[in-house]
């Protein structure tokens, strides 16, 4: 069973009483908008997204909610952004502080409204909100009371659950409201107000801790949004998901001062970017905007999705990442299309969304690195040599699927493809390497000009044998012949799939270099 549809029929066990009496399962997500938001966050948006859409085809009652976290306060200054600007900001809420660019109302909006561009382009349509937008309407009142009166109570859990020691002072709330020019910290709680000091000015004061002036503590925090919410599903990183990790500590505070039960859990892995996991803090490559604008959506989703939740994923695009995301897309289309009833063929529906349903329909998918090797030859009609590989005309969706083919290789092509992908036909001369043939190589390449000169037309297949046949027969080396074809056309000792690489270049171009090296 593909992992979706699994979890979506354990949460139905779990929720069997709420699903009959008709009421709606909620599904919950979030992300701080520190910066710009890495590509990794978009794991838990596919996650919490696909078990979203498996519990609807089951016909549950489901909302899906994501959070964009603007009352966070910056605690960090991104490396792109210039320090001496934003470092008056530093333990602001992200939603008072200025935009980096003009047009959007503030710097989490800035960073969250890409975020969110990102997922709606990729075909998940939660519910979005600010958590600006709970403390300030009063949501979120009857938890900070509750964890103001038991603030011994939560630092029993922190130490028995985590090992974290707090002091007796500690108060499990901020001060977001800008009372001083330092960092306000709360001292009391009679009840009705609390009491703060600032140690940089000196100054104290009163305040009431409801309707957004103060915020919770993270980790009860993520508690208290269980209860305001009524939050049936959520899961977290297996960073945040270990044993007395944040959400151990925050499910005993859910349980223990709240008295609501946490969420069905789903833990999952990273999302690494060549082997690294990195924060919205760090460099413009990983980011989720980036990483999107490199795909088709319906492949950024196998991507996103292929693997189990507790499976790592490590998305490379200076490496084969991308090439190989194009032939599992294949490999799903043929066992989609091929009537298999499998996790595979699931898959491959829950990758294409009503916005890309078109593309559940049978068409031809040349293979991803052979489009990346033709759009290099500057002599090929490559949807010729496409329609020569199908031995058909192309229909208007097979065309379609070359184009956006053609587009993203060339995309990859230009911004991260590794060397070995990228290859020039050397056509004006020959290179300097090809002069240095031995007798043994150049009597092969004799041999294979005279077998071309035969053939009637340059089929792939054809060549492959005919390179079979004459490494046989002259007891060359497979490293030297094959070294010696590619040196004499690309300048270089690799290259693709021989008998096809020599089967798309021109027939004359393709005889005159053959005999001019073995000659």
């Amino acid at each position: 069973m593909f992992w979706a549809d699994r979890i979506a029929e354990d949460i139905c066990k779990r929720y069997a009483k709420k699903i009959d009496a008709g009421e709606t399962l909620i599904i919950r997500d979030e992300k701080t908008a520190s910066g710009r938001v890495h590509v990794g966050s978009m794991r838990g948006v596919a996650i919490h997204g696909l078990v979203y859409e498996a519990l609807k085809k089951r016909d549950v009652s489901v909302r899906f909610l994501f959070e964009i976290n603007d009352y966070d306060p910056m605690d960090d200054i991104p490396g792109y952004l210039d320090e001496a600007t934003y470092k008056p900001y530093l333990m602001r809420p992200l939603y008072t502080i200025p935009s980096p660019e003009p047009g959007a109302a503030n710097f989490a909006e800035f960073y969250g409204s890409e975020f969110m561009e990102v997922i709606e382009e990729t075909g998940f349509h939660p519910e979005f909100y600010r958590a600006s937008e709970l403390y300030k309407r009063g949501d979120m009142n009857e938890y900070v009371v509750a964890a103001l009166n038991n603030k011994d109570k939560i630092r029993d859990i922190y130490k028995r659950v985590s090992g974290s020691d707090k002091p007796d002072t500690w108060y499990p709330v901020s001060i977001v409201e800008k009372v001083c020019d330092g960092i306000p910290v709360v001292t009391d709680w009679d009840g009705e107000v609390v009491s703060w000091e600032c140690k940089e000015t000196n100054e104290t004061g009163t305040l009431d801790p409801r309707n957004g002036v103060v915020k919770l503590q993270w980790k009860v925090d993520w508690a208290a949004k269980f209860g305001a919410l009524s939050v049936d599903i959520e899961g977290a990183g297996k960073d945040h998901s270990t044993k007395g990790g944040s959400r151990d500590v925050s499910s005993h505070i859910a349980r223990e001062v709240f008295g609501i039960q946490p969420p069905y859990d789903i833990p999952y892995e990273f999302f690494l970017i060549g082997g690294k996991k990195m924060s919205s803090s760090k460099g413009r490559g990983s980011s989720a905007r980036v990483v999107a604008n490199m795909l088709p959506h319906h492949i950024f989703r196998l991507a996103l999705s292929a693997r189990e939740p507790k499976r790592q994923i490590d998305f490379d695009p200076d490496g084969d990442t991308i090439p190989l995301l194009f032939d599992e897309y294949d490999r799903l289309a043929e066992k989609y299309w091929g009537d298999a009833d499998d996790d595979q063929a699931r898959l491959f529906e829950y990758i294409h969304t009503d916005e890309t349903e078109q593309l559940l329909e049978q068409r031809y998918l040349p293979r991803f690195s052979l489009i990346a090797f033709l759009v290099q030859m500057p002599h090929m009609d490559i949807a010729a040599e496409v329609a020569r590989m199908k031995e058909a005309e192309l229909s208007s969706a097979d065309i379609q699927e070359l184009e956006l083919r053609v587009t993203y290789s060339k995309k990859w092509l230009a911004e991260h493809a590794p060397e070995q992908y990228k290859y020039e036909l050397q056509e004006d001369t020959v290179p300097e390497e090809a002069h240095t043939f031995d007798a043994e190589q150049k009597a092969a390449l004799q041999k294979l000009a005279v077998a071309v000169e035969a053939m009637t037309t340059l089929d792939g297949q054809e060549l492959h044998t005919t390179l079979h046949d004459i490494k046989k027969e002259t007891k060359i080396e497979p490293k030297k012949l094959f070294s010696a074809i590619y040196l004499a056309f690309l300048g270089r000792t690799s290259g693709p799939k021989a008998g096809w690489f020599l089967s798309v270049l021109p027939r004359t171009f393709l005889l005159e270099r053959l005999r001019e090296v073995a000659a």
